[in-house]
């Protein structure tokens, strides 16, 4: 996994609802937990475009629905800062869905797409259909 370039603030916490923008069957997760969480004793783990994140299924097919999965953040509504200086900010905060060895579980996302997912994650180009 490569590192991104620019700054992008993390402001999702647990708890936050996302739309899922890919068509797997979940409609909408909610962040449990990050993936490989580090900082402080009690302090929320914070995630931004492109990190993986646990995840639960709160409506979609009967498949998804109560189940954990992971997940990858490819929008977010707080402004990302690229090494450009041009700022990037989506209407909505969305994830798709990823198997264990980071590949895709959809065939297609919905909507744009950060260029630092793409950057990160070379195999999530192939079902994007738009990357900003």
């Amino acid at each position: 996994m490569k590192a991104i370039n620019g700054r992008v603030s993390k402001t999702l916490i647990p708890g936050t609802i996302l739309t899922c923008a890919d068509n797997s069957g979940a409609k909408t997760l909610m962040i449990i937990n990050k993936i490989g969480k580090a900082g402080a004793h009690g302090r929320l783990a914070t995630v931004g475009v492109g990190d993986i994140v646990i995840a639960s299924v709160k409506s979609g097919t009967p498949q998804y629905i109560k189940k954990k999965v992971r997940a990858v953040i490819i929008r977010q509504r707080a402004t990302i800062r690229r090494v450009s200086g041009m700022r990037v900010r989506f209407e909505d905060n969305a994830a798709i869905l990823i198997t264990d060895a980071n590949l895709p579980v959809a065939t297609e996302v919905k909507g744009a797409m950060a260029r630092e997912v793409v950057e990160r994650f070379i195999k999530l180009a192939g079902i994007a259909s738009r990357v900003i």
